[in-house]
């Protein structure tokens, strides 16, 4: 979604909002939170309060009127037939029979419920110097976890990633092959963004970045010389990330061409850019989305930018075997995550010895 309509959407669903979701909202806001993060979390908070409308659990009629105490009150059964709700209630999609939204968006609804909950009865400072209030409901709120194990785990993501030789074959074959198969107009279209997206792509496999990470990069960030980028990571700490040198002259290529092709002004300080009508805009997280589904599945398999962070993680360790490195690279605050990529690489050894 381009950052114009995201912010517009905001704007909509924040003129619905109680104040003290709009209190949330500019706190998180300087935290920062991502404006996707946002987004998403304003959209949980509607579904949540017209719930609380439909079952009478509030009168208010607009969703802007719905109390505070209401959520100060809510009991835990109160959210388990919410959950309930979720689970059961028909998709909007007429054409399927299939009941209730997933675990994972159960889960990512609840993760937004609880941001809230923790920011009215532990973060926000009344004139007293108090919570608005102390009862959080969602402390006594389970989720369900997807159970799967880490072998499992590696087993299912291992194939779409682009390890060894690949990670500079998918590079080749986009710089070099992708536009062959293209028709005359697509393939106008694809020149025109090609250093762009492969800039894109080689900073993801050279470095592991979060796409908000990338999205959020501005020129004075990137240290090509050093191969050093600074970026903002989750909770809003900012932090250096080293980028491997493959993604070098792809990113050079990129900077010699931003100014002119994407009609970039000195005020414009995203690094990388898109056009619309004429003007330059932060490309936003979908495009890139999009952009990495389109080359992957052309080339391997269609994957999404959070795979290629995994490549690089998986490749690293494989060439470490240091957790500590890996979880530094990425930005995780412990190793525990990155147990993972010790059973992918051990899989591939595992294939590497049924060859001998």
């Amino acid at each position: 979604m381009r950052r114009e309509l995201l912010l517009e959407k905001i704007e909509e669903l924040k003129g619905m909002m109680p104040w003290y979701v709009l209190d949330y909202y500019q706190s998180k806001l300087a935290v920062p939170y991502s404006f996707t993060t946002l987004y998403e979390y304003l959209k949980e908070y509607r579904r949540f309060f017209e719930w609380l409308q439909d079952t009478d659990l509030v009168s208010a009629k607009r969703l802007a009127d719905i109390p505070l105490d209401t959520l100060e009150h809510l009991t835990k059964k109160d959210l388990e037939a919410f959950i309930l709700y979720l689970r059961e209630r028909p998709l909007l999609n007429a054409n399927t029979t299939q009941q209730g939204v997933s675990q994972t968006t159960i889960n990512r609804t609840l993760s937004a419920l609880s941001s809230l909950y923790k920011y009215l009865t532990e973060e926000v400072e009344n004139e007293q110097g108090e919570p608005y209030f102390y009862r959080n409901v969602m402390k006594k709120v389970s989720t369900q976890k997807k159970r799967e194990t880490l072998a499992s785990r590696a087993e299912n993501i291992k194939q779409k990633l682009f390890l060894g030789d690949e990670t500079t074959a998918f590079l080749d074959y986009v710089n070099t092959e992708y536009e062959h198969k293209l028709s005359n107009r697509a393939a106008s279209s694809f020149r025109k963004n090609k250093e762009r997206d492969l800039a894109i792509l080689a900073l993801l496999l050279a470095s592991g970045v979060r796409l908000s990470e990338a999205v959020n990069l501005d020129l004075k960030d990137v240290n090509l010389k050093m191969m050093v980028i600074e970026v903002t990571r989750k909770g809003g700490k900012r932090d250096a990330v080293n980028v491997a040198n493959f993604a070098k002259p792809y990113l050079e290529a990129y900077v010699a061409i931003r100014k002119q092709r994407y009609r970039a002004e000195k005020t414009d300080l995203a690094f990388f850019l898109s056009e619309y009508r004429g003007k330059a805009n932060r490309i936003d997280a979908s495009s890139i989305e999009k952009m990495v589904a389109k080359y992957s599945a052309d080339f391997k398999v269609r994957v999404t930018p959070h795979k290629l962070r995994h490549t690089l993680a998986t490749r690293l360790y494989d060439a470490t075997k240091s957790q500590v490195l890996v979880s530094h690279q990425l930005g995780h605050a412990n190793t525990q995550v990155t147990d993972l990529y010790t059973h992918i690489v051990n899989d591939e050894q595992k294939d590497a010895l049924d060859k001998l």
